[in-house]
């Protein structure tokens, strides 16, 4: 038990009266694990001013896991020759939807590769035809980088959200990342192309990738201030073994958990999910991820048949229930972690990215 004038726990103090840091300190909390009890306290406290003990719950819909890009940590990168490839016809999509709004989703989130078979024309389509039925949901798509008259042409066929993690906001880390064609310049133009048109913006990175260190980490906070998304998605990086980095060792769920507790003081108003990589790398990953300032979960509601084959990572959880199943399983845990699921979109000016 550290003393509460201890300079870590000052640090914290401050990060949440302030809601920010200078980097030597916020550097020193990304560090240091000695005050992790008191900065989830401080973070669930203040995720509980603002949202009180509700937990949004976005309906996800893992349309394809064909994809032009080859990424090097991705599972669905383009030369993982393994990969069992699928695409939802426009009446699955739509079957989907249906049955998550049944179920009282109303929000869906559309993610899939970058995968060309999807024009915009097909997309539009798919996004009209949601927008058509479900006039009161939300409709947030994840579908990577695009040309700025693709997202205006989306966001006119009502789509009003899109999710596109930045991954890192360090240029020499993102080309170790990624390949040759890919370039951070061009993944931070669409995210500033995206709040440009109007979209309510998700952005976020994932935690312990190859290479990355704390200075990388700092960087990330900093971007995310420039940018000031609504959702921020982090996860910790897991291996899969059909990509380059199948040697390096998965992120850590402790790092994980301090930096989503650091983003609540940070961006006291943004959604931030509890995500599936955390269920993924430990059992209670996602609950932990609650009580550490996280207020969303993203429940799958692809087809059973369909799910273990969008394996961004390995072993990932959630592949053999259906749609009605992994509601009510996520509605105890939540329960038992003591918070309570809301599925209406819900007030915008409490909840900026719903």
């Amino acid at each position: 038990m550290i003393s509460e004038n201890n300079e870590v726990c000052l640090s914290i103090r401050e990060l949440d009266e302030r809601g920010d840091l200078d980097d030597q300190r916020l550097l020193m909390l990304i560090d240091t694990a000695a005050g992790d009890g008191y900065l989830f306290t401080a973070a669930d406290r203040k995720r509980r001013l603002v949202y009180g003990d509700e937990i949004y719950l976005r309906g996800l819909i893992e349309f394809t896991n064909y994809c032009r890009n080859n990424c090097y940590y991705c599972g669905i990168r383009r030369d993982n020759k393994a990969a069992e490839r699928y695409r939802l016809s426009d009446e699955q999509i739509m079957d989907c939807c249906r049955n998550g709004y049944a179920l009282g989703y109303r929000t869906f989130v559309l993610q899939g590769g970058e995968d060309p078979y999807y024009t915009d024309s097909r997309i539009c389509s798919i996004v009209s035809a949601i927008r058509s039925l479900y006039p009161d949901c939300a409709i947030t798509l994840s579908l990577g980088e695009k040309a700025r008259r693709s997202y205006q042409a989306y966001f006119d066929a009502g789509a009003n959200r899109y999710l596109l993690r930045h991954e890192t906001a360090d240029p020499e880390h993102y080309r170790i990342l990624h390949p040759e064609d890919m370039s951070l310049t061009n993944r931070k133009r669409c995210l500033f192309d995206l709040k440009e048109i109007g979209y309510q913006v998700g952005a976020g990175f994932m935690v312990g990738s190859p290479y990355q260190t704390h200075a990388h980490l700092l960087s990330d906070l900093r971007f995310l201030q420039d940018l000031r998304p609504d959702m921020i998605g982090i996860g910790p990086y897991i291996t899969h073994k059909e990509t380059p980095f199948a040697g390096f060792a998965s992120g850590s769920l402790e790092l994980t958990l301090r930096l989503l507790a650091i983003l609540r003081l940070l961006f006291p108003y943004a959604l931030i999910p509890a995500t599936t990589a955390l269920g993924s790398v430990h059992p209670q990953g996602r609950e932990l991820g609650l009580k550490a300032g996280a207020n969303v979960v993203m429940p799958n509601l692809s087809p059973v048949k369909v799910r273990r084959k969008y394996d961004l990572y390995e072993n990932k959880i959630c592949t053999g229930e259906d749609a009605a199943q992994c509601r009510a399983c996520l509605e105890r845990r939540v329960a038992a972690a003591g918070y309570h699921i809301v599925t209406a979109v819900g007030n915008a000016r409490k909840e900026p990215f719903c």
